[in-house]
């Protein structure tokens, strides 16, 4: 797939602050609204696919217990598969996971979207795990939201809006 000049710009920046930060594990199930961010990442042997939203957020946690800082790429109706895994194991545990999810539904899109895309951020706050909606411009400032939480042995949410890093 083809992606913006501008697209490609934010993943290489938004891709080296994860770097910058010690973010060295990336997995994640694939979505068009991340997609230069999973190549740019893809490209430096850093990404290993996942089956499923869920597989990936317990290889995240594997990959924090054998001391590597993991982030996991998904899709908003991944969001379902993951919610048992992220109460029953990163929640109970306190193992920390930076999520970073497109944020489909929000305006036109795929019938299937609408209801996870007005439903996602309520289904994380009623679990206790924090997210934020970033602007392109903000991506950074977001991530150092997300450090505050992960300290605390939380996971955190970045949510992507369409056109950021894809469509």
């Amino acid at each position: 797939m083809r992606w913006s000049s501008e697209q490609r710009e934010n993943a290489k920046r938004f891709s080296a602050a994860l770097k910058r930060a010690g973010f060295d594990f990336f997995t994640g199930v694939p979505c068009s609204l991340l997609g230069a961010l999973i190549e740019d990442l893809d490209g430096k042997k850093a990404y290993f696919p996942a089956v499923r939203e869920d597989a990936a957020i317990g290889m995240a946690a594997g990959a924090w217990l054998a001391g590597r800082r993991p982030a996991v790429l998904m899709q908003n109706s991944g969001l379902g598969y993951s919610l048992n895994v992220l109460t029953s194991l990163n929640l109970i545990y306190r193992i920390p996971v930076l999520c970073v999810i497109s944020y489909r539904g929000l305006g036109p899109d795929a019938p299937e979207h609408l209801v996870m895309g007005k439903s996602c951020e309520a289904l994380l706050e009623t679990i206790g795990v924090e997210s934020t909606v970033p602007e392109a411009a903000d991506m950074e400032r977001s991530l150092a939201w997300a450090e505050s939480r992960l300290k605390n042995k939380m996971p955190a949410v970045i949510f992507i809006k369409k056109g950021i890093f894809g469509t």
